[in-house]
């Protein structure tokens, strides 16, 4: 099931999307998935084309990324592998929306794209097994955790570089059910393949980041978790469009401007 959020005459809706291309349409949800369960609205839709879709989820805590997953995204950066999950944060700040710009900050002249596989969290837990992570799954959401590299080179932590306003596009929905041990993730730049790999390739899969990642912290309802980036990371700047796709979610659009 893929589940939205969206505007539609100056209104903000969870929904589910139904269909596809031009037969696709939106039913609104009553209230709040993550607290209310999944309830479509009988007798109430709109066309996909006549609503904008927003970011999936605007996570109410926080979001955990997880650095330095895949074998070859940390070679080509000249980095040795994490020996467990290398977790930092986004702000809830850095969300934005499928086909949503995004501000470049003036503060850095090296901006690069990284498409990676998001987990968002449907109840509150903390200290879950790797074998009940399932459990506490949502659904899942493509992202792209636009980094400063220079900041993130000099800061020497990783905030500014991977926090800013904008740095952290999700969508286009969120797909309740997906097995993601083995999912094609790309990434396009003005059209060229840029990223293209497998899940299959993270180094600590879904279950394990979640049960660590819940050792330290507990996760709440609408927390997102980035599982990493493969190969192929690169540069990006003004008028530059960026597109991520997951195998099973869909395409994920961001377009950069100064």
């Amino acid at each position: 099931m893929r589940i939205s959020r969206f505007t539609v005459e100056n209104a903000i809706h969870y929904g589910v999307v139904q269909g596809e291309g031009e037969d696709q349409v939106v039913v609104p949800i009553a209230g709040d998935p993550f607290y209310n369960g999944i309830q479509p609205i009988e007798g109430a839709s709109w066309k996909a084309q006549d609503v904008r879709l927003l970011a999936p989820v605007i996570p109410r805590s926080k979001i955990v990324c997880v650095g330095r997953n895949y074998a070859d995204h940390a070679a080509e950066m000249g980095n040795e592998l994490p020996t467990s999950p290398m977790l930092f944060f986004k702000p809830n700040t850095s969300v934005v929306g499928p086909g949503d710009p995004v501000t470049l900050p003036s503060w850095t002249e090296r901006v690069s794209y990284e498409a990676e596989l998001a987990v968002v969290i449907g109840r509150i837990c903390k200290d879950v097994p790797a074998e009940k992570a399932d459990e506490v799954i949502f659904g899942y959401t493509a992202a792209n955790d636009l980094t400063a590299r220079d900041a993130q080179e000099t800061d020497g932590q990783w905030a500014r570089a991977k926090g800013f306003d904008g740095s952290c596009p999700l969508g286009p929905w969120i797909e309740t059910e997906l097995d993601p041990s083995d999912l094609r993730i790309a990434s396009r730049v003005d059209g060229q393949t840029k990223q293209d790999s497998s899940t299959a390739q993270m180094v600590f899969s879904v279950a394990e980041i979640i049960a660590y990642a819940s050792a330290a912290f507990t996760l709440l309802p609408g927390d997102v978790i980035l599982t990493g980036t493969p190969a192929g990371v690169g540069q990006v700047d003004e008028g530059d469009r960026i597109e991520v796709e997951v195998e099973g979610i869909g395409t994920l659009a961001t377009v950069l401007r100064r």
